[in-house]
């Protein structure tokens, strides 16, 4: 049996557009749900640490998965820095995220968070920010890396480093020379 199967697509297609745009959405919640859910039960049991270390290990590997699906699905056949923008931009991450900027130039790329939904809620509820550059690093490398090898990414603000108040995170992507 292939997926999606023929009645799902069917299902979908008849949906007005509207409707399947707030049913995608709602499902890149959920996912992002799921993964603060996990989060936090690891983080209950283990300690942050040892979290966050099986966090990072798994978006490593997400970053590489949904970098080749999204070049695939999105038909980006160059390996510019603008191209990989354009695919950061259609990350599940970057959607989930409400206040972002991305930038492209021939040369280097920036994708900035603003309000970071994730780290707002952990501070509204007393449990701090959570330390979230490796998880992220891990990530934007694997997913870089998989888009185009001479690429690379570099942090320039994440927690646990400090951070101004109308930036949660930003990163930088240039080719190697």
């Amino acid at each position: 049996m292939s997926w999606p199967t023929e009645e799902d697509l069917k299902m979908l297609s008849d949906m007005p557009k509207n409707k399947l745009l707030e049913l995608f959405f709602l499902h890149i919640k959920n996912l992002w749900r799921v993964d603060g859910l996990y989060f936090l039960g690891i983080e209950g049991k283990f300690g942050t640490e040892a979290a966050t270390k099986i966090d990072a290990n798994c978006w490593k590997v997400m970053g590489k998965i949904e970098s080749r699906e999204l070049k695939e699905k999105l038909g980006i056949e160059n390996n510019t820095v603008a191209a990989l923008i354009r695919a950061l931009r259609n990350t599940s991450w970057a959607l989930y995220q409400t206040e972002k900027e991305f930038e492209a130039s021939a040369t280097k790329g920036v994708l900035r968070v603003t309000r970071c939904r994730t780290q707002e809620r952990r501070v509204s509820r007393g449990l701090g920010e959570f330390p979230c550059k490796e998880v992220r690093f891990g990530y934007l490398q694997g997913f870089t890396r998989e888009f185009n090898p001479n690429m690379k990414v570099l942090c320039r603000t994440c927690p646990p480093g400090s951070h101004p108040e109308n930036l949660w995170c930003e990163w930088m992507f240039t080719l190697r020379k």
